[in-house]
């Protein structure tokens, strides 16, 4: 049983960084701020604030990741309110955070909605046609790992 969900043209995309990333992020933000204008925005803590001051456009916030924002998201792409993760995370610095980390990127992969953990990978989806028209994503069907027996 196949089922699947229509990503509309206007996408609905998390952006979260860490700590060490978030410059990063705000310059790609900068850089990509026409094509970010077709969508909406939704971001964790520190980061939807500083996003909303360079953007100069609404940013709906969650709270900082440390203190539930990745949950928060993660939660939202279960609830299919997520089509996007551009998630630039610091592979070189180990985050107090981590299983919460761990959980969002995997919600987002159980769920198969893009992701982008970097600079060039957020670029090339960005830039994607089918990042501008509705998309039918594909759900994983988990029927048999829900019925099975533990």
């Amino acid at each position: 049983m196949t089922t699947s969900r229509i990503l509309k043209t206007r996408k609905r995309i998390a952006l979260v960084a860490h700590d060490h990333k978030k410059n990063d992020l705000i310059e790609w933000a900068e850089f990509n701020k026409t094509v970010l204008a077709r969508h909406e925005l939704i971001a964790t803590g520190t980061t939807g604030r500083l996003l909303e001051e360079k953007l100069d456009r609404p940013v709906k916030q969650v709270l900082s990741g440390p203190l539930g924002g990745d949950q928060q998201i993660g939660s939202m792409i279960a609830e299919g309110l997520i089509d996007v993760l551009i998630f630039f995370w610091d592979p070189m610095e180990a985050q107090p955070h981590d299983p919460d980390v761990k959980a969002l990127l995997r919600l987002a992969i159980v769920w198969n909605i893009p992701v982008a953990n970097d600079r060039a990978t957020s670029d090339f989806l960005m830039t994607s046609p089918l990042m501008h028209q509705e998309y039918e994503a594909v759900i994983p069907d988990y029927s048999g790992y829900v019925k099975r027996k533990v």
